[in-house]
């Protein structure tokens, strides 16, 4: 063996989706990525992506938890929390103390909300108050048309769902910007500052309702419409949930149609994939458990972040269902036993900002799914990290199922970081890594998959909740 033969041989080398791909597997790839499409034109809203999931696990053979007086191996259950969870449960042949295989995802997204009272009038003008969501560019929220999802609740407790700006008859709404001519004040401020977080206000309308004796007739005109289109007043925003999104649809880009760009695919594209592969389960031996949660984008608290008891208190219903009761030790020894992926994206590398990547240890868009070791901030502030015991397990699964797959941190040591619920689901005593899909301009209006990228991510959970032990 000569020299270059043998360093072939000993050197790691990078792999690319579609050049390493199996023919046969590139039309699975192209159907896996069109039907992931439509449901992130579906789900543009954690209420939403909830909803979407219920209708297609049902479509697979999932049931209520509630519908279930007892469980047994191969049923398909799931459990609600509040429209903003969900836990899908396949039973698994063996005893639940033996522990569950879990593929954790949030569908929440950066965004902007409606203020509690949000509507005012202003110089002939109606807008809407906001208040941004989540880690954003405030800069790109303006300038594009924008979309308003989410409930009312009338005083007779009547629900009201809105949704404006999707269809193309619609009208859409929009943060304006100042044109370049008067700019120069705003040009001259940091990134940061350009746009401030209460001029975030989306335009509603402008035309006045002629009427006597009312000062804001352009705001009364916006509430006429409300009251007539929807039956609501302005008092009822104060209790209303009103997310304002980006209006577009989720497009093929490239010429070679090889990325989809989206809404909200941080963390949706890692929330579909995990669905899409328990719905593939048969007749596991663990516990499968697809978990989809809340309020990772702001640290993952409230009572439907990962933070909340509900995975705790699912998972004990679900082995007091099994079992007859669970006690503590029982639940411990539960999850002392499971193993859970934190299916959440990565950054992927974008040669337009090189200086902000260390290339050795970059996730690379259309390279497969990306395993993060560990992530937190600087030292690891804030960090899960994975053992080495646990990479190997997943990566010997990976590579026994065919799935192409990556390393990456989140950029260079001081430049950044970020997290995800892995350190969450450390802390209750159960091995995790993060494993999910490159994203470039991650936390935009309009981010960036690869197909190749988002079919691997699926095979990676299938593998997983099929292979491990």
């Amino acid at each position: 063996m000569t020299d270059k033969e043998r360093y072939e041989k000993l050197k790691y080398e990078r792999k690319n989706v579609c050049r390493d791909m199996p023919e046969d597997e590139k039309k699975a790839m192209l159907e896996l990525a069109e039907d992931y499409r439509i449901f992130l034109d579906r789900g543009k809203t954690e209420r939403e992506c909830v909803k979407e999931a219920v209708r297609l696990a049902e479509e697979n053979g999932f049931v209520s938890f509630d519908q279930k007086p007892s469980l047994s191996a191969g049923d398909r259950v799931y459990m609600l929390n509040r429209g903003k969870n969900i836990m899908l449960c396949v039973i698994g042949s063996e005893d639940i103390e033996a522990g569950l295989n879990i593929v954790g995802a949030h569908i929440d997204s950066p965004r902007l909300d409606l203020k509690q009272n949000p509507l005012y009038e202003s110089d002939g003008l109606a807008l809407f108050k906001t208040h941004y969501y989540g880690g954003i560019k405030k800069y790109q929220w303006t300038a594009i048309p924008l979309a308003l999802h989410g409930v009312v609740y009338k005083k007779n407790g009547e629900r009201i769902d809105i949704c404006i700006g999707e269809n193309d008859d619609d009208p859409v709404f929009c943060v304006t910007d100042l044109l370049p001519h008067l700019a120069k004040d705003q040009m001259t401020k940091p990134m940061t500052d350009g746009i401030e977080g209460e001029a975030l206000n989306i335009l509603v309308g402008g035309i006045g309702a002629k009427a006597e004796d009312v000062p804001e007739a352009v705001k009364f005109n916006i509430l006429n419409i409300l009251n007539i289109s929807y039956d609501i007043t302005e008092a009822d925003f104060l209790s209303a949930e009103i997310e304002v999104v980006p209006a577009f649809r989720a497009r093929n880009v490239g010429l070679d149609n090889g990325f989809i760009g989206a809404y909200g695919q941080d963390d949706r594209v890692c929330a579909y994939t995990a669905l899409r592969s328990i719905f593939e389960i048969a007749a596991p031996k663990k516990t499968a458990v697809c978990l989809l949660v809340d309020k990772e984008e702001i640290g993952s608290v409230g009572n439907t972040g990962m933070l909340s008891r509900f995975f705790d208190m699912a998972v004990a219903e679900l082995a007091a269902k099994l079992r007859g009761s669970c006690d503590m030790l029982t639940f411990n020894r539960i999850i002392r036993n499971s193993a859970c992926l934190s299916s959440d994206v990565g950054a992927a590398f974008d040669p337009n900002y090189p200086s902000v990547a260390e290339k050795n240890n970059a996730a690379f868009a259309g390279g497969g799914m990306v395993l993060m070791k560990y992530t937190g901030s600087r030292g690891k502030s804030g960090a899960s990290d994975a053992s080495a015991e646990f990479v190997h397990e997943i990566c010997s699964i990976l590579d026994k199922n065919g799935v192409i797959w990556q390393t990456s941190e989140l950029g260079k040591v001081d430049q950044g970081g970020g997290g995800t619920i892995a350190m969450y689901v450390a802390n209750l005593n159960m091995d995790v890594i993060d494993c999910g899909v490159p994203v470039l301009s991650m936390h935009s209006p309009f981010e960036i998959t690869a197909k190749g990228d988002i079919y691997m991510a699926y095979k990676a959970y299938l593998a997983f909740y099929n292979d491990r032990q």
